[in-house]
């Protein structure tokens, strides 16, 4: 029997690397669900396609036209709608891929029914991993990870549920950044030229400050239930080593393979069973060596920042995204440099005084402080 998927981030890089996967495999998935943002003429394309029964498109007028022009699909829009599709539970693999904190209450609410979830939003875990985490327990349901390095951590963990994890080395490809001097003359451009990685214009900074490591550190902790201690980041540039486990016996397992999202996402799809693809494999004579730096954490003040976020606690973990989060635009809007965006982050952490976050609500009232405060220090800036 097909597996249905629903996909929420549909018109979005991993979204549309999860339709090509499904399209190469039709006789093993079906598209049950597909959330997008604005990008009406792309979500055209997948359902004309894909023949989902439910989509969501976030303006009404959008979503009018999507009814008057398909009479038998189910639409839905707006903050309610989203709501209302995230809720329905006619599929069997729930791909959570929105950007950003809108990710947080639909994929709350598939772990909340029981689904499996096959994550490729960060800051889910990031804002809400206590909540996400406690709930998924009590739900029973399955939290699958779609990112590299937690997939490539999750392989190596397959089979060694009785063994002790003595250490997590998830590795970086250390961005634009790791052999050059920051300063305040980075333009916007230097900062978006990521040697590895096609991305968003988001994760594309975030990896430049490598606040993204720090958040794939904080997702690691909660997926992987390991104190920030038991983490550490390794560079690795050739970005073909996607993470490693040391077990208490001193042995490392790492996962080695080529670099194409559509791997970790066809893991997370038909797991645990592993799926043939078309990607050309690694041939370990053309590599020869594979080389492991330390970063350095006063450099990379963000990475730093997360791992002080994690000991003081969850309400931290919200602060640091969202700071980040207004900054990150900011800066793409050439209101701020980029080194504005570590120093500021860090007053916000500052002032805060821990919460306890125990429901959405209160994770996202939080949020939209720390917003609002953030941006109350940019325009202090002029």
């Amino acid at each position: 029997m097909k597996k249905k998927i629903s996909i929420f981030g549909s018109t979005g890089s991993i979204g549309t690397s999860t339709l090509n996967i499904i399209r190469n495999n039709l006789d093993l998935f079906e598209v049950s669900t597909l959330v997008a943002g604005n990008n009406i003429d792309k979500l055209i394309e997948q359902i004309e396609e894909f023949k989902p029964k439910h989509v969501y498109i976030m303006s009404e007028e959008n979503s009018q036209l999507l009814q008057s022009k398909y009479q038998n699909l189910d639409v839905y829009y707006g903050k309610q709608g989203m709501i209302d599709i995230s809720n329905l539970t006619d599929y069997d693999i729930g791909v959570s891929a929105l950007v950003g904190i809108a990710g947080l209450e639909p994929t709350y609410n598939m772990i909340k029914n029981g689904k499996t979830v096959a994550l490729a939003n960060k800051e889910v875990l990031v804002v809400g991993g206590e909540l996400i985490i406690k709930t998924a327990k009590e739900s029973n349901a399955t939290l699958l990870t779609v990112d590299s390095e937690h997939s490539a951590i999750m392989q190596c963990l397959n089979g060694e549920k009785n063994n002790k994890i003595d250490k997590i080395l998830l590795t970086a490809s250390g961005g634009p950044f790791f052999d050059k001097e920051i300063t305040d003359k980075i333009t916007i451009s230097e900062a978006l030229n990521h040697p590895t990685w096609s991305m968003g214009k988001k994760v594309t900074i975030d990896s430049a400050t490598m606040m993204n490591k720090g958040f794939e550190v904080i997702e690691a902790k909660w997926l992987f239930d390991v104190d920030s201690e038991q983490i550490e980041v390794v560079v690795h540039k050739k970005s073909l080593v996607h993470s490693m486990v040391q077990f208490e016996d001193g042995i490392i397992m790492a996962n080695i393979g080529p670099k194409s999202m559509e791997i970790p996402i066809a893991y997370a799809l038909n797991y645990p069973n592993r799926m043939k693809n078309n990607i050309e494999k690694l041939d370990l004579f053309e590599i020869r060596n594979l080389e492991f730096l330390k970063p350095d954490l006063e450099k990379f003040k963000c990475l730093k920042l997360a791992f002080e976020a994690i000991k003081k606690g969850h309400s931290h973990q919200v602060v640091l995204n969202a700071a980040d989060e207004v900054l990150v635009n900011a800066f793409l809007e050439s209101k701020i440099k980029f080194i504005d965006i570590p120093r500021i982050i860090e007053i916000m952490l500052k002032k805060h005084k821990s919460e306890k976050l125990d429901t959405i609500e209160k994770i996202l009232n939080l949020d939209e402080r720390t917003r609002k405060d953030t941006q109350k220090e940019i325009e202090n800036l002029k």
